[in-house]
């Protein structure tokens, strides 16, 4: 027959044992949660409107890491582990990409991929041109947003057919006589990509200089991911953890839409 001393260091045993095996469960988990953020898919939320009207701000969506390979950027921290990417595949013309600001090297900056290397881009009078010749673009349904004063106006929208043949919508916020509308040629670096932003006058992209508070030619190194499907949506200025608003501030329409 045991005695009271030896049952209680059983049952301590037992305890023992099951914080024990509780943290090798969240142990394990967490680990599975770094190997996919890592190397398969991390998720990213739109502060911005900068890629107006193809994503909104409230947007919650996946980013393949896989698909540009993988650099120190693609685990959290940006380690110094090894030099450029591993496995890479480059980015193509039209793709939407998250990239980490050239400047900083931290900040997370999703925009669409519009000069490969070698190109060169300019903005005239509205008009995207790529390699000296005009991109083509053709009027659509205008959209509602917000002008620069915060009042909600309907905006002239286009669709614009990139060279390769992808197409997508874009905004003319201040019609085609935008602070960016007008900008000098730039060359694209070899190694380098040029990002905009489907909100022409309402996005700080390659058109601006990084070093004046911009975003400049991103390298390939920088590359996060490409954005691939939109998992959830709620209404700007509403939060996502607040689901008793669900009914009404979730975008139902747009959950589960892939990115383009």
């Amino acid at each position: 027959m045991s005695s009271p001393i030896q049952l209680d260091e059983k049952k301590a045993k037992a305890q023992d044992g099951g914080v024990v095996e509780t943290i090798k469960v969240v142990v394990q988990a967490l680990l599975i949660a770094l190997v996919v953020r890592t190397f398969f898919f991390q998720p990213f939320n739109i502060p911005s409107g900068s890629l107006i009207p193809t994503l909104l701000i409230g947007d919650y969506l996946f980013v393949s890491k896989y698909s540009y390979g993988f650099s120190k950027h693609s685990a959290p921290f940006s380690p110094n582990l090894f030099p450029g990417r591993i496995w890479g595949s480059e980015p193509k013309r039209g793709d939407i990409a998250v990239f980490k600001l050239p400047s900083d090297g931290s900040t997370d900056y999703i925009k669409r991929v519009i000069g490969l290397p070698g190109d060169k881009v300019q903005m005239v009078q509205g008009r995207l041109l790529i390699n000296g010749e005009v991109v083509p673009r053709e009027p659509v349904q205008k959209i509602r947003t917000r002008d620069a004063f915060g009042r909600e106006v309907d905006v002239p929208t286009y669709k614009e057919t990139l060279p390769g043949g992808v197409s997508h919508l874009i905004i003319e916020r201040d019609g085609d006589t935008g602070y960016y509308d007008n900008t000098k040629p730039f060359d694209v670096p070899a190694g380098h990509y040029f990002m905009m932003g489907d909100n022409r006058d309402n996005s700080t992209d390659s058109r601006v200089a990084a070093n004046d508070g911009g975003v400049g030619p991103v390298p390939f190194e920088n590359f996060v991911g490409r954005a691939e499907v939109i998992f959830f949506s709620v209404e700007e200025g509403d939060a996502a953890w607040q689901f008793w608003k669900w009914p009404w501030s979730v975008r139902w329409s747009r959950l589960f839409q892939p990115v383009r």
